[in-house]
């Protein structure tokens, strides 16, 4: 099994907040840095995305993608490979978990990143790391800006 990269950040806004950030995926350009277009291609009875198309540019790992979406409650987003043209897993996830009686919130990122083409464990641990961090400072960026 593939191993995975974790960090954890906290926000200065209360977990609704944050997840309503995460949710709306046609601004993640605007915020997360690698990913350069997002179209929810399928929603579930909720209204929240079940299928997202992203094309991803993270240096070494540069893709068009779509992911499934699963929503655990209002605290937690997991999303796995549907298909890729480079990758062979793409799997991760989002937990909320309220601080200081829900006026902030711990963001955990957890992904693990495979791709087709031969890379050193090394290079594809430190790929998640950056894609992980930047995704964490974007999002604690756009959530407090909003505020």
């Amino acid at each position: 099994m593939a191993e995975h990269t974790s960090s954890s950040i906290t926000i200065e806004a209360a977990p609704a907040e944050v997840m309503g950030v995460i949710a709306d995926f046609a601004r993640y350009p605007e915020w997360t840095g690698e990913v350069k277009e997002a179209e929810v291609l399928k929603t579930d009875a909720a209204g929240r995305a079940e299928q997202v198309r992203l094309l991803l540019d993270a240096g070494a790992i540069k893709d068009d993608h779509t992911l499934a979406y699963t929503w655990t409650g209002d605290d937690e987003v997991s999303w796995t490979l549907v298909k890729s043209q480079m990758l062979r897993v793409l799997d991760g996830s989002y937990r909320l978990a309220p601080v200081a009686g829900g006026a902030r919130t711990e963001v955990t990122y957890q992904l693990t990143v495979d791709v087709k083409i031969p890379m050193l464990g090394m290079i594809k641990r430190k790929a998640e790391k950056v894609i992980i961090d930047r995704a964490l400072a974007g999002l604690k960026k756009r959530v407090e800006a909003g505020k």
